[in-house]
């Protein structure tokens, strides 16, 4: 084993997703106001990337096909709503770091890891744009060059809970599934990597179970637990 997968959410940046969740649409709906009616908005987005998370078209990344599924649905040029996308994320979505509560251990974790000589990826579920989730990183107190591969909107085909997202990462990395572990909060959009045989490592702190699969991690326990696992790997 030589990579590591991190999920962000509830994994390498604690916060309760709900909560999270409304302060998004709030900021989100207050910014398009002038294009999108408030109610109709959050039901549209909602819409669109559940459409998104289900297309399973490799020649399409997951951008494309959101805002495909998005243009449907609205009367209005989606040119001028991809700026006024674009700068929220770039401005607005930045309020929302008051919500969420760093963990310095995170920081230890990939610090040593690194020292080590691991791959290390943020697999994030990547329904949100580059800016999102470059701000997100940083709100863990962590930096993108520390990873090898950060999945985005922009460059992914697929998401979680489809295996084709896991796979993806593979091909990019030239890597196979004994090479690599999966650290995640959510029992079925992260610990579904099993079934290609990645090792898995549930992280307790933040667990969301929403899962109806027999999916059984292969390690679990809390960020601490976790930072001890860490310590014992040997130096590549």
């Amino acid at each position: 084993m030589n990579t590591f997968l991190f999920d962000l959410d509830g994994t390498l940046l604690p916060l309760d997703l709900k909560e999270f969740t409304q302060a998004y649409f709030k900021e989100l709906t207050k910014k398009l106001a002038g294009k999108i009616n408030p109610k109709e908005l959050q039901k549209l987005i909602l819409k669109s990337t559940n459409y998104m998370v289900s297309n399973l078209e490799e020649n399409k990344t997951n951008k494309e096909a959101f805002f495909e599924d998005f243009q449907k649905n609205i009367n209005i040029d989606i040119n001028s709503i991809k700026v006024q996308f674009e700068e929220f994320y770039k401005n607005e979505f930045k309020n929302l770091k008051e919500i969420v509560c760093p963990n310095p251990i995170v920081k230890k974790i990939i610090k040593l890891l690194k020292s080590k000589g691991y791959t290390l990826v943020i697999a994030t579920n990547p329904i949100f744009p580059k800016e999102a989730i470059y701000h997100r990183i940083e709100w863990a107190g962590l930096n993108i060059n520390d990873f090898d591969l950060i999945t985005t909107f922009e460059k992914m085909h697929f998401c979680k809970p489809n295996i084709e997202y896991y796979q993806e990462i593979l091909n990019i990395l030239n890597k196979e599934p004994e090479d690599v572990m999966m650290i995640g909060n959510d029992l079925l959009e992260d610990m579904i990597a099993s079934k290609l045989g990645i090792k898995t490592y549930l992280i307790e702190d933040y667990m969301i179970d929403r899962s109806d699969k027999n999916i059984e991690p292969d390690y679990r326990g809390s960020l601490e637990e976790f930072y001890k696992f860490v310590k014992d790997l040997q130096n590549l």
